[in-house]
């Protein structure tokens, strides 16, 4: 299935990964400002949320997917308390905040961040209990690749647990959410960050990215079982699940 690249800088010839990469290199010190501004708090009670359907599994080996600067990881260990939480990206810049982070907390022998590719893994196939991944796989250069690789190191009846921006539908939040996105987001990201393109490929890859159910079809497609979609405020955001 065909689908529109959205990339953040749209002048580069670069690739979709090295745009990504370069773009979160670029807002990594005001990121963890932003994105709690942005979202008035709500990405906090998101990770929360998302990390409850992990709670009867208790897996002891986790991969965190896009982890950026550790949130989601870290909110992973307090809930759950695995033995092993390893964190990958393609943003050194953001990965370098979350090491910063994650030894504050002294949570530095649990939790691994370390540069990676989601559709290069170096970790061994059945490797994990569960992967997490949070408002990461929009930003993959090629979804199915990268969503195949994962199904990878899952261990055999391990989950996923995907975290995403969506599209609300219902009258007047999509009205209100749309202009949102498209007018005060990009505006004060750009004050913050100081990157142009930054929050307006935010919004640009929400529309292209496929989401609810038609999301769930590309998780079958790749051989998720038991998939399923949890809209998250108004459908704002979702939280999706497969199993291996």
């Amino acid at each position: 299935m065909e689908r529109k690249v959205v990339v953040p800088y749209g002048q580069s010839t670069d690739s979709k990964k090295d745009q990504v990469a370069t773009m979160f290199n670029n807002i990594s010190k005001k990121y963890d400002l932003l994105n709690h501004l942005l979202s008035l708090g709500i990405d906090i009670y998101w990770r929360k949320k998302a990390i409850k359907f992990l709670a009867k599994d208790k897996p002891l080996k986790m991969l965190d997917i896009a982890t950026g600067t550790g949130d989601f990881a870290i909110e992973a260990y307090k809930r759950l308390k695995p033995d092993s939480i390893h964190g990958v990206d393609i943003s050194q810049g953001m990965l370098d905040v979350g090491v910063e982070k994650i030894k504050k907390l002294k949570l530095d022998r649990i939790i691994k961040l370390e540069l990676g590719d989601s559709e290069k893994l170096r970790f061994e196939t059945d490797s994990f209990d569960a992967v997490i991944v949070a408002f990461g796989v929009r930003n993959f250069e090629h979804l199915q690749i990268g969503l195949a690789e994962i199904l990878r190191v899952l261990k055999p009846g391990g989950k996923l647990v995907v975290l995403e921006f969506s599209k609300p539908t219902m009258f007047p939040f999509k009205q209100l959410y749309n202009f949102y996105f498209n007018a005060i987001l990009p505006s004060v990201g750009k004050l913050i960050s100081k990157d142009n393109s930054a929050y307006t490929y935010l919004p640009d890859s929400v529309r292209a990215f496929p989401s609810g159910g038609d999301f769930l079809k590309v998780m079958q497609s790749e051989g998720y079982k038991e998939v399923k979609c949890v809209p998250l405020t108004v459908g704002i955001s979702s939280i999706y699940i497969g199993q291996k």
